[in-house]
């Protein structure tokens, strides 16, 4: 260093000088502690503030009823585009026609298959009359064959009768005749004994033999008679079992041509009744020809574009979103947090493109978030790992904004139990879930439940 001047700078006291004098005698120490002391106390008093536990998650803007969200239309059969009635944009009512396809399977080309196949249909009903009229007739042959079967089988009975009572007259007149027969052979007898003795002539012999010969022969013709009388009997028997075997015989064969009747009608009602389904399929198919929006909406997107381009059955052809809807919000939460959500509980929502400002801790002082209701928890887990839980606007808290649309971005805050902050800070820095609790609508709803019980 130059010795340039005569002045020392290592006693060199700044005291002496203003601007020293305020720096170096001045105390700020007091100040500084008294700051620290405020600012403790301050913190003290916060740690004790009360905080809302919170399950933060986010999640997507949707509907709360499933025929609310957006849905492609399909095709129920394949087919080939024609013409389109609507542009993407548009707003369509239920029942307007958003497009015309045609067949293309060669089975259905023909544009009047519906009114042919119903010329089929009243052809084969007609039949079906035919084929009644016919059952109805061999009833009626029937119910006849039986009638005459029954007169003709008394009247062979009675022929029966008649000859058994024959038979008894032939065998009582043989009897009369054996007795006559041996009475003239006695006769004869005693004749020829006097004869012998003389006291008859042999005229009276004659006489006698002659009268023995005409009761033989009365008797053989008696015999005969009686025989004939016993065959009638036979083939008085044998008359009704070839006439009940007559009868059977026509009565199988009407019998047989009835069940035939019967199977071709209901073979033809079988027929029929394919017909009906073919004609039903037919002009369920013509109408199908037309795709046509389900409920009133808004078309997206078309999907398949263009005239003459084909697709198959169930391929989606257009996406439509309903116009009336009522927003939900879906969000995940981890199978950790899953126990602490319960249906009913508050949900405060921050939806994307809204200003907010958030406290998580503090829902009250919070600005731009909405109020939400659990409504439902799905019970199995989701592809992404987490359980979807739905939310419904709270119907207590302001209305959300008109201009959210389905399938936009929310975060949502589940809001648990009150703790103090302290309390939160130490559970944070040792990674413990949320306090395990039961809301109160559960409890009145389990103590509901135990009154009804007793």
């Amino acid at each position: 260093m130059l010795n340039i001047s005569n002045n020392n700078i290592t006693n060199f006291d700044l005291t002496r000088f203003k601007s020293g004098k305020e720096i170096f005698t001045k105390e700020y120490h007091k100040r500084f502690k008294r700051f620290l002391l405020v600012f403790s106390i301050i913190i003290l008093i916060i740690l004790f503030l009360p905080w809302t536990q919170n399950i933060s998650s986010k999640g997507n803007v949707t509907t709360l009823r499933p025929n609310q969200r957006p849905q492609t239309l399909q095709s129920q059969i394949p087919g080939r585009i024609e013409q389109w009635y609507v542009q993407e944009g548009d707003f369509v009512k239920e029942g307007d026609t958003i497009l015309r396809i045609s067949e293309v399977k060669s089975e259905y080309f023909d544009n009047q298959l519906a009114r042919r196949t119903q010329d089929q249909l009243n052809i084969k009903t007609q039949s079906i009359d035919a084929y009644r009229n016919k059952v109805v007739a061999l009833e009626s042959q029937i119910k006849a064959l039986q009638n005459e079967r029954v007169l003709k089988l008394e009247q062979a009975k009675n022929k029966l009768t008649q000859a058994h009572l024959k038979v008894k007259s032939d065998s009582i007149d043989l009897e009369a005749v054996k007795t006559k027969q041996d009475i003239a052979k006695i006769q004869l007898d005693r004749v020829i004994n006097l004869q012998k003795e003389g006291l008859k002539a042999v005229k009276d012999v004659e006489e006698k033999r002659a009268k023995f010969q005409e009761a033989n022969a009365k008797l053989i013709s008696q015999e005969n008679k009686y025989l004939t009388s016993q065959n009638n009997v036979i083939n008085a028997k044998l008359a009704i079992s070839t006439l009940n075997a007559t009868y059977q015989d026509k009565l199988s064969k009407a019998r047989s041509s009835l069940f035939t009747a019967k199977s071709a009608t209901l073979d033809t009602e079988v027929q029929v009744s394919k017909l009906e389904t073919s004609v039903a399929n037919y002009t369920k198919r013509n109408s199908l020809l037309f795709i046509t929006a389900p409920q009133d909406g808004f078309i997206n997107k078309a999907i398949k574009s263009g005239i003459g381009e084909t697709f198959k059955e169930g391929e989606q052809l257009v996406g439509i979103m309903p116009a009336n809807y009522e927003l939900a919000v879906e969000m995940y939460v981890r199978p950790i947090d899953l126990p602490l959500v319960h249906i009913g509980e508050d949900v405060r929502v921050q939806f994307d493109g809204w200003p907010a400002i958030v406290f998580s801790g503090w829902p009250n002082v919070s600005y731009g978030t909405y109020g939400a209701k659990v409504v439902a928890i799905e019970n199995f887990i989701s592809d992404n790992g987490m359980y979807r839980v739905l939310l419904a606007p709270d119907k207590d808290s302001v209305d959300w904004p008109t201009a959210i649309r389905v399938g936009s971005g929310a975060k949502t805050i589940a809001l648990l139990d009150n703790v103090p902050i302290w309390f939160e800070l130490w559970r944070q820095l040792n990674s413990f879930p949320p306090n395990f609790y039961q809301p109160q609508v559960s409890k009145k709803v389990e103590k509901s439940k135990l009154k009804k019980l007793k």
